[in-house]
């Protein structure tokens, strides 16, 4: 039975990771860039849920859609200011960019918020499911994490087959000029990618948040990159592969902080992850990239 519950809070954890790796896999195989402040936008997420819930006292939904709005923007922001204009630049340059907007952020909510741990309280307060005579308790938090990780992936695979804008950000992942030629307005395609992205690492941070009830501004840091591992695990560009990479990632690390050491749960999925990509380097749903020469 405990195997059980460590299996249901790997999958639970793993829908958050692969949440998060989704914003991660979105730009990655539509704008080729690697938006490595995105674990900060969680952060960011959260604090909007904490104070609007502790401060103004409104409703939890309420708060959530705030933060998913006030998120959604900032994506938005951070690719026209950051990253629009290195779109011809080099992965190097990209890279720090990133990197310098991930410590932007978490200095300004130093600066903002203090550098103190505040208890977050959770959003979902419905009652726990109890199974096999009560011998198996599954929390709300659980619940709902998963059915959303559920709702969204299924939504998301969805708008990008079914939408217009959604076929425009396939054509964009293929060839940026071609799809400009064709009409595609790459720019609006490439923001609306940051938008979803953001918007949907807002509700992953209230969701992890819920799980490990504190924040700090470094919140987002451990959780982004091990969503960015999700994403390289499942094969960067996937969205498929987020869902299969994040799913696993969270019963590898539950399973190895019960099984073999609390402290050593992280390097073990690293670990982990090195393996996969010296057998298969494009990860699990990836496919080889033939460049013309």
């Amino acid at each position: 039975m405990n195997f059980l519950t460590y299996l249901i809070n790997g999958i639970s954890l793993g829908s958050v990771y692969a949440i998060i790796a989704l914003g991660y896999t979105m730009v990655y195989g539509i704008a080729k860039m690697l938006n490595f402040a995105h674990g900060d936008v969680i952060m960011i997420g959260c604090y909007v849920v904490f104070l609007v819930m502790s401060g103004q006292g409104l409703h939890p939904v309420v708060a959530v859609l705030l933060s998913i709005i006030i998120c959604t923007l900032l994506g938005i922001a951070i690719e026209k200011i950051a990253y629009k204009p290195l779109r011809r630049a080099t992965p190097l340059a990209v890279l720090i960019t990133a990197i310098g907007v991930s410590y932007f952020l978490q200095n300004g909510a130093l600066l903002l918020f203090g550098a103190d741990t505040k208890s977050f309280s959770s959003v979902i307060t419905l009652p726990a499911l109890k199974l096999a005579g009560g011998k198996l308790t599954i929390s709300s938090t659980t619940i709902v994490t998963v059915l959303v990780c559920i709702i969204i992936m299924i939504a998301l695979t969805l708008f990008i087959r079914k939408t217009k804008a959604g076929r425009a950000m396939l054509a964009v992942s293929e060839d940026k000029d071609a799809a400009q030629l064709m009409g595609v307005n790459v720019n609006a395609t490439i923001s609306l990618t940051f938008a979803i992205g953001s918007g949907l690492a807002a509700i992953a941070g209230v969701l992890f948040c819920s799980a490990y009830p504190t924040l700090t501004p470094y919140t987002g840091s451990m959780p982004g990159i091990k969503a960015f591992t999700a994403a390289v695990f499942g094969g960067i560009g996937s969205v498929p592969g987020a869902l299969i990479g994040g799913i696993l990632l969270g019963i590898i690390e539950i399973l190895g902080r019960a099984y073999i050491s609390s402290q050593l749960s992280d390097a073990i999925v690293f670990a982990v992850l090195i393996i996969v990509l010296l057998v298969k380097p494009t990860g699990i749903l990836g496919k080889k990239i033939h460049e013309k020469v």
